[in-house]
């Protein structure tokens, strides 16, 4: 068995260098990771591609819920097409009903669509009212993986839920911990849940250095900066809990 593999979230060139550098299992490429990450433009793909380690790059067209329309399907398979072209190693999807429950059909129409590279389950998958009923259709279109918080903010929240996730998965996809797994928290979740992977955006907080900008509303006060040092970090703290 391998030790416990970290996945690292990044928005910026800067994070995915970080990213490698600190020794991440696999990275999450996004735009936007302040409203939860968008789908990366073409030219971070390219740069991620082909991956010194594996790469899935987010799909999600905008911020805001997961519902999406033909029309964001349409740009959504061609955010998959460009995934490809890159040579990166997978996508992250989700999908949602108004009613929180997984979109199946609009999901089966993605996961054809990005048949050949691998998938995870973002989550959207902590918004449904049934984790079981999201579980097997998970699991029928072929997903990896589901990214989950077990319906809490943060990971660390829900601790129980995740077990109880966990367990009924069985094996047959990979439940990864997501949403607040940071240095100070992932002994507590690991020490509790039996799991093969964790998502962090193993980050450190930087205030903005030109004033003007901030009041031009170009950035903010302050950002959250993948830290290559934070990644190693890390995955010290994931091998102290040995192989899963």
């Amino acid at each position: 068995m391998s030790d416990i593999k970290l996945e690292v979230c990044v928005d910026d060139t800067d994070g995915l260098y970080a990213a490698i550098e600190g020794g991440a299992d696999r990275i999450e490429l996004c735009a936007a990771l302040s409203v939860g990450g968008l789908t990366p433009n073409p030219g971070l793909m390219a740069l991620a591609g082909p991956p010194r380690v594996p790469v899935y790059a987010m799909i999600r067209p905008r911020p805001g819920d997961f519902i999406f329309s033909t029309v964001d399907l349409d740009g959504m398979r061609r955010d998959i097409d460009a995934a490809r072209a890159a040579g990166l190693a997978g996508v992250v999807l989700g999908a949602s009903l108004a009613d929180g429950r997984l979109d199946t059909s609009m999901l089966t129409k993605l996961t054809g669509h990005a048949a050949g590279l691998g998938m995870t389950l973002h989550r959207a998958f902590d918004l449904v009212p049934d984790f079981a009923e999201a579980m097997e259709i998970a699991v029928d279109l072929g997903f990896e993986r589901i990214l989950t918080s077990g319906g809490a903010r943060s990971a660390p929240q829900a601790i129980d839920r995740l077990a109880e996730i966990t367990e009924r998965a069985a094996g047959r996809l990979s439940v990864m911990p997501g949403s607040g797994v940071t240095l100070d928290t992932v002994d507590g979740l690991l020490s509790r849940l039996t799991v093969s992977e964790v998502h962090s955006s193993c980050s450190i907080r930087e205030p903005a250095q030109d004033a003007r900008l901030v009041e031009m509303g170009f950035v903010s006060a302050d950002r959250r900066r993948t830290d290559a040092d934070t990644v190693r970090a890390m995955k010290a703290k994931l091998a102290t809990h040995g192989p899963r």
